[in-house]
Formats: C-alpha cells, structure tokens, sequence
C-alpha cells in the first residue's frame, strides 16, 4: 500500500509563514514612506504659504525639516540572510565506531536433572559414559524419571 501524503510539512508552513512575512513588510515600508512624502508636501505648502512675511524663517524651517528626518529613521525592509549549504570536505571520511562485543567463553557439560528439573550432577563433555551410568543408577534407585542434556555454561576465568 502506498502512504498517503497527509499533508504540508511544518518546513513547508514555516517558508509560507516567511513569505507572508516579507511580503507584509514590503507594503508596511511603502505606506511610511507615502506617509512621510506626504508630511514634507504638507510643511513645503505651509511654508509657502506664509511666504514673503516670514523670509527670514524659511531657511530656519528649511533646517528643522532637516531635523525632523534626522529624527525620524525610516524602516528598512528586512532581508533575510540565505544559508548557503557546506560543501562536504573531503578531507576526512566519518569514521563509523562501533563497540567491541565483550567475548564470554562457553563450554559445554552433560548435566543430570531430576523430575523437577533440579541438577543432581553435572560432567564434562568428554565425560559422556559417566554421565549415562549416573543416569542409569539415579533411575534404577527413584522410579521417577531422570533425564540428561547437554547445557552450555560460562567457562571460569
């Protein structure tokens, strides 16, 4: 079956997010910069207005529209910075680690159990006869039932 694509990643929401972003930035650093045009045409035609009896103070207002501006940054629109993606280094392959699996010998014995699975006696591996003949007296002594297996332990160090 194939799988459905359920829908936008959270990587694909984000960059829409972003675009939005930028794109409402750009028209909010339009509208200020209408808005201040607008102020200096407002000023200039006051200015002009008060014409020959102020002539002396044009220049003066002249310098504080200076200053007004000074005052008054105007935004820039932001720009995001686009990662450029590293070029993978030759230089040096990743080593892979891997951890040393801690060997633990084993040896294998002829082990005789009970009915109830409880060890009565246990031989070496090349001690097999021995093992069937202690077999052979447990169950001639209990009529129970004995039976022998080969079970592998943890050699002693």
């Amino acid at each position: 079956m194939a799988r459905k694509k359920a829908g936008p990643t959270r990587m694909d929401r984000r960059r829409e997010a972003e675009a939005v972003e930028a794109k409402e930035g750009e028209k909010e650093v339009v509208a200020d910069d209408d808005e201040d045009e607008d102020e200096d045409e407002d000023e200039d035609e006051d200015a002009e207005a008060d014409g020959d009896a102020d002539a002396e103070a044009e220049p003066e207002a002249a310098d504080a529209e200076a200053d007004d501006e000074d005052e008054k940054p105007k935004k820039k629109p932001k720009v995001k910075a686009v990662r450029k993606k590293k070029e993978p280094s030759a230089a040096k392959p990743k080593v892979k680690r891997t951890r040393a699996v801690k060997e633990v010998k084993m040896k294998a014995v002829w082990v005789v159990f009970d009915n109830s699975s409880k060890r009565l006696d246990t031989f070496a591996y090349n001690q097999k006869p021995e093992a069937e003949e202690f077999l052979a007296k447990k169950q001639e002594e209990k009529k129970g039932t004995c039976f022998m297996q080969l079970v592998k332990e943890q050699m002693d160090s």
